[in-house]
């Protein structure tokens, strides 16, 4: 015989009213470790840990949320291997299990690739930081009530950069050094956590590797002294390239390059709504 708690008795007092009026923005749960599963490009799945915040709007008139849904709606949607589509179903869930006007859900994890040596071809892992949002919204402005939704992907990979002007200026060789490029998407069509990041690194003088032999290394060196960057040529060569996917509908993307000859970094950042067909 299975034992039910009876519920009936105990009070609900987050659902009680509150006399304050005040409408809240956002409340939930935050910074939730919680182990996913997610589809790779190719076919197979890789299970990685996500920081996870989920939070819905509360009414003035309402003194509280359920706290212990968010959970529950969260196991009810990863027993499956996550793919992007499925963000903005778990952030419908979430709103209509809390009964709220609006529902946001943010999941941020390192997502690994497997990635040969440009040369000799032996393998490494690559590790990349992904975040997914979605928002989940009711909407009755235009007479009738549906839902609106938003879903962007953000990526950020580690790249190389090389200085045009220390390399026209000098005798010997020039200054280069790490950088890290970021993209954060709105998409119209499915697009993998892998495309998004060769797009990354493409835009870069040469990508970064795990594991480099020295052929390997006599190969990046060569391939970034011949392809110098600025931080502008970085993020211009990337919005060339975001602009060029039809299945990227609003792009926000920045590199940060890490100087290796001042005390402090180069930032440049681009932020662009495509025009619609």
């Amino acid at each position: 015989m299975t034992f039910e708690p009876e519920t009936s008795a105990i009070p609900d007092v987050q659902a009680s009213r509150d006399a304050r009026r005040i409408a809240i923005d956002k409340v939930g749960v935050k910074d939730v470790t919680y182990p996913i599963r997610l589809r790779e490009m190719h076919g197979g799945t890789q299970t990685t840990v996500a920081t996870i915040n989920m939070y819905v709007s509360l009414p003035h008139t309402q003194k509280g949320t359920h706290m212990s849904r968010f959970l529950e709606v969260l196991n009810d949607h990863t027993s499956e291997p996550i793919t992007p589509d499925k963000i903005p179903v778990i952030a419908r869930a979430i709103r209509e299990r809390l009964n709220a006007k609006t529902a946001h859900l943010e999941v941020s994890f390192t997502y690994f690739i497997k990635k040969a040596a440009p040369v000799t071809g032996h393998p490494g892992l690559m590790d990349y930081r992904v975040s997914f949002e979605a928002e989940s919204t009711l909407d009755s402005s235009h007479g009738g009530t549906k839902e609106v939704g938003d879903f962007t992907m953000s990526v950020s990979a580690p790249a190389t950069s090389l200085c045009p002007c220390s390399k026209e200026i000098s005798i010997h060789g020039a200054h280069n050094q790490r950088c890290h490029i970021a993209a954060k998407v709105r998409l119209n069509a499915d697009l993998w956590i892998e495309e998004l990041v060769e797009l990354l690194e493409n835009a870069a003088s040469c990508p970064v590797y795990a594991v480099l032999k020295r052929p390997d290394e006599k190969f990046v060196t060569e391939k970034a002294y011949e392809n110098p960057k600025f931080v502008e040529d970085i993020v211009r060569d990337l919005a060339l390239s975001l602009e060029a996917e039809p299945r990227i509908s609003w792009y926000s993307i920045n590199s940060e390059n890490f100087e290796s000859i001042h005390n402090h970094n180069a930032y440049a950042q681009i932020t662009r709504q495509k025009p619609t067909a």
